[in-house]
Order: C-alpha cells, then sequence, then structure tokens
C-alpha cells in the first residue's frame, strides 16, 4: 500500500510524508504541493503506520481548506474517518461538545457569528437606552474584541462561574457605556450558552489548564498534529498546539514565511522562523518544486521576494514547461490603464479561456472603479469578491435560524423566525414573553408554552409555532439535509419566498440544501444538523465562493490561497502597492509578500499594470518600487514606462527607504505592553501595514501610532 501513498510524491515531498516523529518543519513555497503532502501524510500515518485516524489533528485555517482535506484524505484511504480535520475553532467547538461540563456549559451550546453578536447588542441597547451614536454594533463588537483579548483576559471566569441573575446585576449597575455593552453582551452569551468566535480557544485553553484529566485525555488521543498555513498562527493557536503537542511531541507545520501578510489581524510568522529555537531537535525540509506556475512566471516573483531581508532564503524551481514572460504595462493614466486590461480581456476569451479562469487582482477595492467601467463598456462579465459572504445572506440566516429552532430552542432563534412568516406574534405580545421569561428565568419558547392559553394570544399562530417547533425538535437527531428541506416547507418560510417573487434567495436556499448536503458527504456519520450549525457559524469570507462564469475581481488578501489561470496585477504604484500608509522596514517587506503572492497566484500568464497620474491627495503616481524589483529581463513591457519616470520614481523611493523606521513593529506583538511619551502606558492590540495599533489605559479608544513612538514594558 505504501507504494500507492508514496507513488508520484517528488523527493522533498516524500521526506515530508516519511518525517513522522517528533518536531517537523516543512518550508513550502507556493505551488509546491503542500496540501498533497498533509493528506498523503496523514495517509501514510493512518495506512501504513496504523494510527488511528482519530488520533490525528490537521488544523487548517478555513473551513473550505478543510474540505478539501478531508475530501483528498478519504480519496486516499477509503474511510469516512478522517480524524479531526478542521479549522482550529472548528477543532475547539469538537473539545467542547464532548467536555463543556468542564465550564458548567450544557453540549448544546451555541456557536455564535456577527449575526447573532448584532442581535444580543440590539437588545443590550434596546434595554439599556444607547443608540448608535455610543457606538455601531461594528465598533462594537471590535471593542468587545478588544476586552476580550487584551483588556480583560479573565473574562471568561464570569462567564464560567458567576451565576446568571449575579452577572446581570453587575450589568446593570455599569454606567460606562462601553462598560453596559460589555457586560450586557457577557450577560446575553451566558444567557443562551453562547460562545463567539473568541470564546472557543479560550474555553478550551482553560478546560485544558484547569483539568488535567481532560488535558491528558486530549494529549494521548491526539498522536500526530499537523498544520497548515503556520505562518498565520496567532499567539492563541500556538499556545494551545503547545499544550496538545506536550505528550506525544509529534507536530508538523507546514507554512512559507514569504506568504505571511496577516500580522495586522494577529497572526505571527517568527513561530515559524524561529520554530527550530522553539522545538530544539526539530526536522526542517524544503519544499521549492513549484507545480502551478511556468519558468518565466517563476523567474520575476524569484526576482521580486528576493529583496526582502526577514525570510527564510530559497527560490522556486519551476516543473513545468517554458512559457510566456510576465507583460508589463505603463498607462497614460487609470483609465487607459483599465481600458487595455478589458481590452487583454477580451482577447484572451475570444482564444477560448473563460472568464472565471482571469481574476483581476488589486491591494484595495477603491481602485476598481475605472475598471469596472471598462468591463462593462467591453461587455464583459465580472463578479467583486466582497460584500455579504453567504451565510450572512437574510434568507440564508433565516433558514439556519429555524433550524437551530428545532435543535436549541434558543432566544436568539425564536426572536427571529417566531414571526416569519407573520403570525401575528409583534413587539407587544414579544414584550410579554420578554417579561415572563426574565421573572421565570426560563427561555421565550418556554415562556410561549406556559401562557398559549392566555387571552394575549388568542388570535395568534402561536399554537401552530409551538406544533411547528416541537414536531422538529423530536426529528433534530435526522439528517440535516431532510430535516432543512421539512422545515422550511411547513414553516411557510420557502412559500413566502416565492410569494414574494425572490428568485435569487429561492436560488440561495438551494444553494444552502447543496452544502448541507456536500457537508453530509464529507463528514459521513457526524453531519447531524447540530454539527451543521456550529459549521455554518465558523464560516468566513474566504470560505465563500461563486461558480459563475465571470472574470473574477478581488483584493490579494481575498486571492490567498486561490490559482487562476491569467491573473492581471493592477495599480502597481507607489502609495497603493506599497500602501501609502507603511512606514516601517517590515511593513515594507509584507507589503512586498503581498505582492508576491498575487504574483504566484499566476499559472499561465501574468500581466502587470501601473499608470500616470495623481492620487487622490494630488501626489504624483510613480511606478511601484516592486516593479522596479523584478529584474527588467524577466519582463515584457507594453508599453515601457519613459526613463525621467523611473529616475525620479527610484529618487522618490530612496527618499522614503530612508525614512522607514528600522526596529519597530517586528519587535512588538499583539499584547505587548507599551509606553508612549504623552499618552502613557497601553496594551498592542494588532500590527498594521503603516502602524502599530495600541489601546492606552487611560484613553477610550485605541491610536494607531508610529512603532518608533512606543517603548516596550516588562508584562
Amino acid at each position: 500500500m505504501s507504494g500507492n501513498i508514496l507513488s508520484g510524491l517528488n523527493a522533498e515531498q516524500r521526506a515530508a510524508v516519511l518525517a513522522t516523529e517528533g518536531a517537523v518543519r516543512v518550508v513550502a513555497g507556493a505551488g509546491s504541493g503542500k496540501t498533497r503532502v498533509i493528506s498523503h501524510r496523514f495517509a501514510y500515518l493512518a495506512t501504513e503506520l496504523g494510527v488511528l485516524p482519530r488520533h490525528i489533528l490537521c488544523a487548517t485555517f478555513t473551513n473550505k481548506a478543510a474540505n478539501v482535506m478531508r475530501a483528498r484524505i478519504r480519496r486516499l484511504i477509503g474511510d469516512d474517518d478522517t480524524g479531526y480535520i478542521s479549522t482550529f475553532h472548528g477543532f475547539c467547538v469538537s473539545v467542547l461538545k464532548e467536555d463543556s461540563h468542564a465550564v458548567n456549559y450544557p453540549k448544546s451550546f451555541l456557536v455564535v457569528d456577527n449575526a447573532d453578536i448584532d442581535t444580543m447588542l440590539a437588545r443590550v441597547y434596546e434595554e439599556r437606552g444607547l443608540t448608535l451614536r455610543h457606538r455601531t454594533f461594528s465598533d462594537a463588537r471590535d471593542m468587545i474584541e478588544i476586552q476580550k483579548t487584551f483588556k480583560q483576559p479573565d473574562y471568561y471566569k464570569d462567564l464560567i462561574a458567576m451565576p446568571l441573575e449575579a452577572l446581570r446585576e453587575k450589568y446593570m449597575a455599569a454606567r460606562d457605556a462601553d462598560e453596559i455593552i460589555f457586560l450586557g453582551y457577557l450577560w446575553q452569551e451566558k444567557k443562551c450558552f453562547a460562545l463567539d468566535y473568541n470564546d472557543l480557544i479560550v474555553f478550551t485553553l482553560h478546560i485544558f489548564e484547569e483539568n488535567e484529566t481532560i488535558r491528558q485525555k486530549w494529549q494521548e488521543r491526539l498522536e500526530y498534529i499537523m498544520v497548515d498555513e503556520f505562518q498565520d498562527i496567532d499567539d492563541l493557536q500556538y499556545r494551545l498546539l503547545k499544550v496538545l503537542t506536550a505528550h506525544h511531541g509529534n507536530l508538523f507545520v507546514v507554512g512559507d514565511p514569504d506568504q505571511t501578510i496577516y500580522t495586522w489581524r494577529g497572526a505571527n510568522g517568527r513561530f515559524l522562523m524561529d520554530f527550530d529555537q522553539h522545538f530544539p531537535g526539530e526536522k526542517t525540509i524544503p519544499m521549492v518544486k513549484n507545480y502551478r506556475s511556468t519558468p518565466e512566471i517563476l523567474s520575476a516573483v524569484n526576482s521580486l521576494i528576493a529583496k526582502n531581508h526577514n525570510r527564510i532564503k530559497k527560490d522556486l524551481l519551476p516543473v513545468r514547461e517554458n512559457g510566456e514572460k510576465p507583460i508589463c504595462h505603463h498607462g497614460p493614466n487609470a483609465k487607459e490603464e483599465s481600458r487595455w486590461i478589458a481590452a487583454r480581456i477580451a482577447e484572451l476569451t475570444a482564444e477560448g479561456i473563460q472568464p472565471s479562469d482571469i481574476a483581476v487582482l488589486y491591494r484595495a477595492h477603491y481602485v476598481t472603479r475605472a475598471l469596472e467601467d471598462a468591463l462593462i463598456d467591453a461587455k464583459i462579465p465580472y463578479v467583486i469578491y466582497s460584500g455579504t459572504p453567504f451565510f450572512a445572506r437574510r434568507e440564508i440566516k433565516d433558514a439556519l435560524y429555524y433550524l437551530r429552532m428545532a435543535v436549541y430552542k434558543d432566544d436568539l432563534s425564536f426572536r427571529r423566525v417566531a414571526n416569519l412568516p407573520k403570525r401575528n406574534l409583534g413587539q407587544r405580545r414579544m414584550a410579554f414573553l420578554e417579561e415572563i421569561a426574565e421573572k421565570e428565568n426560563c427561555t421565550l419558547y418556554q415562556a410561549l408554552q406556559k401562557n398559549l392559553d392566555n387571552e394575549i394570544f388568542k388570535r395568534t399562530k402561536a399554537k401552530d409555532f409551538v406544533a411547528l417547533v416541537e414536531t422538529f425538535a423530536q426529528r433534530a437527531d435526522e439528517p440535516a439535509t431532510e430535516l432543512l428541506a421539512a422545515i422550511l416547507d411547513a414553516s411557510g418560510y420557502e412559500r413566502l419566498l416565492r410569494t414574494e417573487g425572490s428568485q435569487e434567495r429561492l436560488d440561495n436556499l438551494a444553494e444552502l440544501k447543496a452544502a448541507v448536503r456536500e457537508y453530509e458527504e464529507t463528514c459521513g456519520e457526524e453531519a447531524s444538523a447540530a454539527d451543521f450549525l456550529d459549521h455554518a457559524a465558523l464560516f468566513t469570507n474566504s470560505d465563500a465562493e461563486t461558480h459563475q462564469d465571470r472574470v473574477r475581481l478581488m483584493t490579494i488578501h481575498t486571492a490567498k490561497g486561490l490559482e487562476f489561470p491569467v491573473v492581471f496585477l493592477m495599480a502597481m504604484n507607489e502609495g497603493i502597492l506599497p500602501s501609502r500608509k507603511t512606514k516601517t522596514r517590515e511593513a515594507m517587506e509584507e507589503e512586498r509578500r503581498l505582492a508576491f503572492v498575487a504574483m504566484t497566484r499566476a499559472k499561465d500568464k501574468l500581466y502587470l499594470s501601473e499608470a500616470e497620474g495623481l492620487h487622490n491627495d494630488g501626489a504624483v503616481r510613480f511606478p511601484s518600487r516592486f516593479l522596479l524589483d523584478v529584474d527588467k529581463t524577466r519582463l515584457i513591457f507594453d508599453p515601457e514606462p519613459n526613463k525621467a519616470l523611473v529616475e525620479e520614481a527610484r529618487a522618490e523611493i530612496t527618499a522614503k527607504e530612508a525614512r522607514l523606521e528600522d526596529h519597530a513593529a517586528e519587535e512588538l506583538t499583539p499584547g505587548q505592553r507599551v509606553r508612549h511619551a504623552a499618552f502613557g502606558a497601553g496594551t498592542v492590540l494588532s500590527i498594521e501595514t503603516d502602524a502599530v495599533k495600541v489601546q492606552f489605559d487611560t484613553i477610550k479608544t485605541p491610536r494607531a501610532l508610529a512603532a518608533g513612538k512606543l517603548e516596550k514594558m516588562s508584562r
């Protein structure tokens, strides 16, 4: 069998698969087959070494990546048991489903997303007379995350140990708006036994730290741990890995320092760079053979990324046959640049390339206005990857809340679907139920059940709603696909959308049913309705996808992990890519990594473009330093910018380089205590491309400051 598992692997990949014991770091360049290595290593452990799949944890960063990994492994081992293949947060859901009793939470706790949080916040705002002038819901979510992560990291102790009534009293006694919002949200969470994205790892770590028996059980169970995209790991995830690997010591990580582009959201590439220091005796395996891109594209990207200093030096080696050199276009203005891109796309589609095989990437969405005009004029269909993710759309949330009502009967679900379609359960009757629920310390649904014969519900469909919920609660263990289809029909919700003529929303419901079916197929017996609800709550923008045959427009961050036969990287100007906000050398290296990631998305053809003109602030637009970083002989210019402009650009770049700060962001990490001459002591929240975001102890809102103005403090 090992011949089959190892066949088709190159020497580097084979070495990685066979390195089963101890700490192993695979430095895997773009397109080098890291997903293939992880899936084959899993299969080798299971089929050749006899390791039970349920003793293997494979951690990824998106549900989409986990689904791909799970499908590949199943094809290799032909078994529905694929262990723990999930995001870090998904794994923590598994731990808590099994051991939530250790924190006095039921197994049926809720995993909530941003829409749920907004619903909770609305209740707090209404109860305490707050308005959006105090904080928008988005700001409030950010503030809550800051409180949980940095300012009040022991918050979870109130959720776990404090009686519900005591937590409510603490919330009602609060007077400061932020304190009201934070404590009110915690009270809403505890009331529903809800956990948000931040809570999942924190609660899991708490259980492991406080309960030796449970910790030892999971340490002994997880004999082998593998982590994909290790350069994106944050401090909490790293702490979790250290705990889990303490017994067997088998940690296998795959990552690429040249693709570290998420430090602004807490990713710490030093964990990969310094892996050998954290795990003495580790083994490092380089994987540099690139199977994705042509030699000409790789020659250009190697030339670019070599300019970075903070990296593990390597060159991507081509496996594919020769193709075309990347084409670099210089436009007289942004409008003409966009017309050039549209004209090239029209030529490519005329040659038979599908629109969906073409991606246009950019640093920020604001640069696309002229491009959209050009694509519309050229009658080229396109889709922008932004806006509302699939699982946050209204009809999808409605359907999932119906499913959740059958499983959990929680207040959040009740408020959303009790009067959808109309059952004459409006504000007056909901207020009545709120009062009963608070007085009797029960859920809204239980309050309705107890008061069905009350005169206030006489001319309503309350009894029909209760009968509906009870019917489907008894069927909660049925396959999620059957349960979802039946409840959408019986509730009248799907009929409501047909009556409204909402075909797009009906199409989205059909896509949801397909997503549930796909989830069941990849998870086998695990796919209960409750499992799918947890899965959906953990979805992110990067998990959403479309199958439309249109040109894809997206930011470089969105494109991470994807690949396309044809890639256009537009607006490669100083002040755009790199961002004009970039102030430190480390931030500039991250901007260069961003350009590298964008260019390595291309398989067959790569087009780079920039334009003259003025930025919105009136500054002159120069070609990006990242274009000038690439050896000219590795590009074809169409046309080439004039020499005078290039010389002026180089002078401008040299002046900016001299102003970049040497010391700064790489020495600071989220959670680091710092001091500022004017603002005093504070806590680093995040490292951004242009600054360090700090929450100072004596200032209400965070400040984004140059790192050179901050002094590190001992914790």
